[in-house]
């Protein structure tokens, strides 16, 4: 009996050993594992950043062919070659087969009959310019309204 005794006293003694390491290493098990992960997060960082690279070295390679420039050229800025006749075609999802003339500015002139405003309201009485000049001049130049100066006292 004894000897049964003895063994569950040494058999607790080991076990309260191995749980005073197991939380004693714990911590430090955890860490390591958190800094193995964040070291393959930057890892595959890096190799992300690499693929990044290799693709910008290579658009920068091809700026350096004068025809992928030309190329640019025409499809961001709309540039033509002398003697050549460039369209531009606006809203082609929008245009109407139906009309008859065929022409971008009728549809547009069409669509502005049906917006509910008025020719009076879309055209253009005068030149703007002429009108701010005008009322930049007249705004320096003339007095106040004394009328207006006595409502107010």
């Amino acid at each position: 009996m004894r000897i049964t005794g003895r063994l569950n006293s040494y058999t607790l003694t080991l076990l309260a050993v191995i749980l005073i390491g197991i939380f004693t290493l714990a911590p430090s098990v955890q860490i390591w594992y958190e800094q193995r992960q964040e070291i393959s997060d930057y890892k595959a960082l890096v190799e992300q950043a690499k693929v990044e690279l290799e693709d910008m070295e290579a658009e920068r390679l091809r700026w350096d062919d004068e025809v992928y420039i030309r190329a640019q050229a025409r499809d961001r800025l709309y540039f033509v070659m002398p003697g050549e006749v460039s369209f531009l075609v606006m809203d082609a999802e929008g245009i109407d087969g139906s009309d008859t003339s065929g022409t971008v500015g009728a549809m547009l002139a069409e669509k502005r009959k049906r917006s509910g405003f008025s020719a009076e309201v879309l055209a253009n009485k005068g030149n703007w310019v002429d009108a701010f000049l005008e009322s930049a001049l007249r705004a320096g130049l003339e007095e106040p309204n004394q009328e207006i100066d006595s409502a107010t006292n």
